[in-house]
């Protein structure tokens, strides 16, 4: 699977085996916030979205329900990354500062 974010407030998790859109993900308030970056756990379980309302969002790839919001920064969050034990979430903004998340 493979998973996009966008301007138009939604993420989408693509199968590509099938080459159908499988989940439709769309943020919470749904008010022209953008998607800037978007990251899976090492399971798949989980879709990471960040945000330009400062926020990361956590969804539930399986039943698609937001699991998770994660208010967290002081302005846009620009970059996902998860650690290669799949342990820790790492977040970075514009507010210049990098959060870990274990």
């Amino acid at each position: 699977a493979f998973g996009t974010g966008s301007d138009d407030s939604t993420l989408r998790l693509f199968d590509m085996r099938t080459h159908l859109q499988q989940q439709v993900f769309v943020h919470p308030n749904d008010n022209g916030n953008s998607i800037t970056s978007v990251a899976f756990s090492k399971s798949g379980r989980y879709f990471f979205a960040g945000c330009d309302d400062y926020h990361c969002y956590v969804w539930n790839t399986a039943t698609a329900a937001k699991e998770q919001e994660l208010d967290i920064h002081e302005n846009r969050v620009s970059c996902l990354g998860v650690s290669p034990d799949g342990y820790a979430l790492c977040t970075g903004s514009w507010d210049s500062l990098m959060r870990v998340w274990a």
